[in-house]
């Protein structure tokens, strides 16, 4: 009974190792977990929020799509973020500056979503969030799992290649023999497939590899993986109703 207590406390405390043999300090390692963690929960809680405000307010959406100057503007938006990237990359270690260009690159990120889903119903919006919501916790719970268990998904990125090559025949031989509604749902199911292995991936790196000053771009890479998962479900799940 007290072995089990003790154990309880540990892991509670953060002291359990998180993998075999690890040689870090797990104290440490669990509490850049924690506040990469605590990083992503604001930026979808703020990309939710903003988002929100673009499908409920109908003339934002209408501006972006019926004027060439929305449409400009739209893609000046979805470029903010691969233009913030670069400059965050180099000073993702720079404090306030490295929270303030993530404060960009999630508000345009939130805003250019929140104009993707303005043209899905509620209730497809509605069960992508459920379902991504179910793939990011499960996945996260099963990769801690396993590499409390050894397992290092050193195969991973031999798969996602693999997957990668697999997407971009799928996209030539659709450009010759359209497949029409049909190939949207495999084309969505496959990168899906792909993102669900990146979330993988990106925890186990998260657990394993990213060093105590990596927490901006640990979280940026989960962040995206979410995200992206979530445009794709969407599209599945529109086709499938």
């Amino acid at each position: 009974m007290s072995n089990q207590t003790s154990q309880k406390d540990d892991v509670e405390a953060g002291t359990s190792l998180l993998y075999p043999l690890m040689q870090e300090s797990p104290k440490l390692r669990w509490a850049f977990i924690r506040k990469v963690y605590s990083i992503i929960i604001v930026q979808l809680l703020v990309t939710i929020a903003v988002a929100s405000v673009v499908v409920t307010v109908h003339p934002i959406a209408a501006f972006f799509s019926t004027t060439r100057i929305g449409l400009a503007i739209y893609i000046v938006i979805i470029l903010i973020p691969l233009i913030v990237l670069c400059p965050l990359y180099f000073y993702q270690q720079k404090h306030p500056v490295n929270f303030f260009l993530l404060g960009i690159f999630t508000v345009a990120f939130g805003f250019a979503l929140g104009v993707v889903c303005a043209y899905y119903s509620g209730k497809v919006i509605l069960e992508t969030i459920i379902l991504t919501a179910v793939l990011v916790i499960s996945l996260t719970i099963y990769t801690f799992w396993a590499a409390k268990r050894g397992e290092d998904f050193k195969f991973l990125p031999a798969f996602i290649f693999g997957c990668l090559i697999v997407l971009l025949l799928f996209i030539l031989i659709q450009i010759f023999f359209p497949l029409g509604s049909l190939s949207v749902t495999i084309y969505g199911v496959l990168i899906s497939i792909v993102f669900c292995a990146y979330i993988i991936y990106d925890t186990n790196n998260l657990i394993k590899r990213f060093s105590f000053d990596e927490y901006i771009w640990a979280s940026i890479s989960l962040y995206l993986d979410v995200l992206n998962l979530f445009l794709y479900l969407l599209d599945v799940i529109k086709a499938r109703n």
